[in-house]
């Protein structure tokens, strides 16, 4: 099964590091990064999507995909 996830976080190391953390994880880069203006906050911030191939089978919404 392969599973997704959206990483998004603040334009600063911080985010680097999530997206480092889930790489050394085996989580690999699904397309670009993106990068936006948070209106709210008045930040920009990134994003970046993730794949990971897992042995398992049937899919549970209530599995925690950052402990994958």
């Amino acid at each position: 099964m392969k599973l997704y996830r959206m990483l998004t976080g603040p334009d600063d190391s911080s985010f680097c590091h999530k997206v480092s953390l889930a790489l050394s994880k085996g989580w690999e880069l699904y397309g670009s990064p993106t990068y936006a203006f948070d209106d709210v906050a008045k930040t920009m911030r990134c994003g970046q999507a993730v794949t990971k191939s897992v042995p398992r089978e049937d899919y549970d919404p209530q599995m925690n995909l950052g402990e994958q």
